[in-house]
This record gives C-alpha cells, structure tokens and sequence, in this order.
C-alpha cells in the first residue's frame, strides 16, 4: 500500500515548509520560474481543448500543471503559502527567511509566466502579424473579466475578487497536500488532480495562473493596463491565496492532525536531512 496517513502527512507538512524556505536564491527563482511557465502551458491548453469540447473538460485537462509542478519539485508561491508560513509558526524557520522564500518564488513565478505569454502569443499570432483565432479571443475576454469585469462592480468587486482567491488556494494548497499521501507517482497525480479540477471548473482566482493570462490578454489586445492588472486582480488575489491556502489547508489541517505527531516532530537537523527530497508546490 502506498498511501500514507494523515499524521504522516502532517510532518512532510511541517518539514517540507522548512526545507523549502531554506532553498538557495538560484533554485527558488529557477524552480519558481519553471512553474509559472508550467502552469500558464496547463491553463492555455484548458482554453484551447475547452473551446473545442464541452467546458468541463478543460478543467479536467489543466491540472496537468500543478501534478509537473509537484512531481519535479518545483516552487508555487500559492502552494508555499500553506507550508512555510506553518513551518515558521512551530519554530522550523525564522519569519524573515519564510518571507524572503516568497519575494523569490513570486518573482520567478511572474518572469516564467511572462515569458511563457510573450512565446505563446508569438506562436499564436505569428509575432502579432495575424489574428490570434478563437484561443486568443478567450484569453483576451477573461483578462478583461478578470480586471474591468470586477472593477465595474467597485467594493463588491474587490470583495469579490478577494473571496474567489481565498476559495481557489484553499483548494491548489489540498491538492499539495494530498500529493504527500501517496508514496507513488500514480497516487500522486490522482490525490493532486481532485481538487485542482475544483478550483478551475468554478472560475476560482489563482495569482500565477493570471500572471499568464491577464499579460497574454493584454498582448492579444485587451483593454486593460498595467495599474488594472495588479490594483483588480493581482494583489488582491495573492493575497486571498494567502489566506485561503494558510488558514484553510496549512493550519487548519495541522492543527487537527499535531496532537498525533507532536512527539515525532523532526528537529532542524533532520529537516536539512530531507531537504532533497521534499515534494514540489
């Protein structure tokens, strides 16, 4: 049997937020960059095979993203913000360390999914020679409804934008969790794929996934600018991602499965033990 309990997966938990947080500079901007590419592929290929299918298909296509991310190891802020924050409060790492980690991987996050917009609508519009077809014209509408769409509405909006958030990380952070209850990649992949076909089937707010798609729509040709990217969606949306995936995966699920593990908590030199070999996301 493969699975592996919950009080188990309560200390991969803990120690997986330490030995991310005490991640080298280089891997944190390489890994982070590698996975914001990774997840703007997952999410134009959702568009794309959603377009040609009935929609919840492309739910169940894109979380293909996220099951790479883990499998490789590679940084997602969003996930982060369930694990090291977690690994801070029990003493693993000092807070300053967990909040550098998140300035590093959110950079990478943003360059590797910037860079994988500007190929993608080189691909798709031959250098912005032709029409991008219907893909493009998707991308284009969700970047406007992801800013004008929610900025139209004012506080109801921002209220809006910032609960959608807190709802999608609370789901991309169980997915992370799940990941570590399996010790196979099968089991992996399934655990991971429940509740991220969650998130995307109910248009949830996820910061790296709009760090592709509101930059992609605005290449494409939509009306939004700079200061409507990060004012309506950006900054609100990390930050209900940090909330939703802090209080409602990291904690809550710690809090109820540490009586179990209290005795067995690894110490800072079994952390730098399994610093390799901690799970990705």
């Amino acid at each position: 049997m493969d699975y592996i309990k919950p009080a188990e997966v309560a200390q991969t938990m803990l120690q997986s937020g330490a030995s991310k947080a005490r991640l080298p500079v280089k891997d944190l901007l390489i890994r982070g960059a590698l996975a914001g590419a990774i997840l703007g592929v997952s999410t134009s290929l959702a568009i794309g095979v959603g377009l040609q299918s009935v929609p919840p298909v492309g739910a169940m296509i894109f979380p293909v993203g996220l099951v790479i991310i883990v499998l490789l190891g590679l940084e997602l802020v969003t996930g982060n913000f369930a694990l090291l924050p977690l690994a801070s409060l029990y003493g693993k790492v000092p807070p300053g360390r967990v909040l550098a980690s998140f300035s590093w991987v959110f950079l990478g996050n943003l360059l590797g999914s910037v860079a994988y917009a500007v190929l993608f609508w080189i691909a798709l519009s031959m250098a912005g020679q032709v029409a991008p077809g219907p893909v493009g014209d998707k991308i284009v509408a969700l970047a406007i409804a992801k800013t004008a769409g929610y900025a139209a509405h004012g506080g109801a909006g921002m209220l809006t934008v910032f609960t959608k958030a807190i709802l999608c990380n609370w789901m991309v952070c169980l997915g992370v969790v799940l990941a570590m209850t399996s010790s196979s990649t099968i089991g992996k992949i399934a655990a991971a794929w429940l509740p991220i076909f969650i998130f995307f089937a109910q248009g949830f707010e996820h910061s790296v996934v709009n760090m592709f798609l509101i930059p992609a729509g605005m290449l494409f040709g939509a009306k939004v600018s700079f200061s409507d990217w990060w004012l309506w969606n950006q900054i609100p949306v990390t930050l209900g991602n940090f909330v939703g995936g802090l209080l409602f995966t990291g904690l809550a699920l710690y809090a109820t499965l540490k009586p179990a593990v209290a005795a067995q908590e690894p110490s800072l030199a079994e952390d730098d033990v399994e610093l390799a070999q901690e799970p990705g996301a």
